[in-house]
């Protein structure tokens, strides 16, 4: 399967940043949805908490349905359950209706995003993908610069439904635009089939979905009743899980995917940098609105740059990659994203809204070299056949260190240390930078700007 690419990359960013603009608007509108429908505290919780768990339990396994049957049918599959879903919550007559309807929801982004990563990955040479990634990078930050002003403006005027109505129009229209694409029958027809005719691991996709989903449901409800047993359940499926995959004839992720030093490093900068991300916006929401009595509104204007900066230097990450290599591009993110989180927790920083906007400058565009640098790093270095798993490890990653970033800091805000520990974890990033390829060497036989880590000439192995 081989997309045009302009197509490849509009359905990409557009799914990308549905998914993102998604997850903030809900956020806005759960406090009115709550008191509508005349719901509990944990009934509200479950609309995400349903949804992550979906996800979560479905990405790679999502991703390996990708390489099998195609990522474009998956996408249009993904966009058509996510806009029924969506467009079923906004007329949804009581909360469990909308509970349900999220779970579904879940399953459907589950669907769409690896694919689009797989769809890049069909349609662009892997030394060429930086640019791709880093506008889709760029339009999830517009999506978080949006979400919330968006979310606030329509729930004001038309109620909590407006929100989901959102990604309908969207969603439908690039499900029609990848449909209205022929397949180009002579690049499938050299695509070898992975592991044989009968290759989907059903016993490792099981282990795997409920390793994760219990991990998240643990998380989620951190230290209250039934989380120890949810993360009981985790390490006992994740470790039958490897056990599986070790005898499996033909397991759900490819042999060698993870032992591949710079895929599994550009895999943990991710988990590292989503999880200090989510939990720094997390805690500074809680200080900004109770501490310092800010409204809704000032809080999102003083977090505005860190959206802001991930839009502009995306695009400016992916040069600096393509130039100096992504070792050096990734750390020096990481190391701008921990100090934004570490000057955050000056008293004498957040009481002013010039040095936070500074910080969150800091914070955006330190998460965003990370991200462009180690997903395209993930994304070049895996196999065409193998892309679909790839895509969903790195988003496996991309959904887990949120929930593990605000995890840790409803654990510590009470006692002031949040923002050092969550400085500390955008830190661990910087070790696992050190592990991607460095600056590209062309020679004889070698493309100018080819990556010296994960030629496209041999079928590489990506995660």
């Amino acid at each position: 399967m081989n997309l045009a690419r302009p197509v490849a990359l509009a359905c990409s960013v557009t799914g990308a940043a549905v998914v993102a603009l998604d997850g903030t608007v809900l956020t806005i509108a759960q406090p009115v949805l709550q008191h509508d429908l005349g719901a509990g505290t944990a009934q509200v919780q479950w609309t995400s908490t349903g949804y992550l768990v979906a996800v979560a339990s479905l990405l790679v396994f999502a991703g390996r349905l990708g390489d099998r049957h195609g990522h474009r049918r998956l996408f249009v599959l993904g966009c058509l359950g996510f806009a029924a879903a969506s467009a079923g919550i906004a007329a949804a007559p009581g909360i469990g209706w909308v509970v349900a309807l999220r779970v579904l929801q879940g399953v459907a982004g589950a669907l769409l995003q690896p694919a689009t990563l797989g769809m890049l990955r069909a349609a662009y040479p892997p030394d060429r993908l930086g640019m791709p990634v880093a506008v889709r990078t760029s339009a999830i930050g517009l999506a978080a610069a949006a979400g919330p002003l968006a979310g606030g403006w329509l729930v004001d005027a038309y109620g909590w439904r407006a929100v989901f109505l959102i990604g309908v129009p969207p969603t439908l229209a690039v499900a029609l635009l990848c449909l209205a694409v022929p397949y180009d029958e002579a690049a499938r027809a050299r695509k070898p089939e992975p592991y044989g005719p009968r290759g989907l691991d059903l016993p490792g996709a099981a282990l795997l979905g409920l390793a994760l989903a219990a991990l998240v449901q643990g998380l989620v409800h951190g230290p209250a009743a039934g989380a120890l047993p949810a993360l009981a359940v985790a390490a006992v499926a994740g470790t039958a899980f490897l056990r599986h995959e070790r005898r499996a004839p033909r397991p759900l992720v490819p042999p060698g995917m993870l032992r591949r030093g710079p895929v599994a490093a550009g895999l943990t900068a991710l988990l590292a940098v989503s999880a200090a991300l989510s939990g720094t916006v997390f805690t500074a929401s809680y200080l900004f609105q109770d501490t310092l009595r800010l409204g809704p509104l000032p809080t999102a204007l003083r977090m505005l740059p860190l959206a802001l900066l991930m839009i502009v230097g995306a695009p400016l990450s992916a040069v600096l990659a393509r130039r100096y290599g992504a070792r050096p591009t990734a750390a020096g993110g990481a190391g701008l994203l921990a100090t934004g989180v570490l000057l955050l927790a000056r008293p004498e920083v957040t009481g002013s809204a010039l040095a936070t906007g500074g910080c969150a400058a800091l914070i955006g565009a330190g998460f965003g070299a990370v991200m462009v640098t180690a997903t395209s790093v993930v994304v070049r270095l895996a196999a065409e056949e193998h892309a679909g798993v790839a895509g969903g490890l790195q988003q496996t990653a991309m959904n887990t260190g949120p929930v593990l970033g605000v995890a840790l800091a409803t654990l510590l805000l009470p006692t002031g240390a949040a923002l050092p520990a969550l400085a500390a974890a955008a830190a661990l990033a910087v070790p696992a930078a050190l592990a991607l390829p460095g600056a590209a060497r062309p020679g004889p036989g070698h493309a100018s700007g080819a990556a010296t880590t994960g030629s496209a000439a041999a079928p590489n192995v990506r995660s």
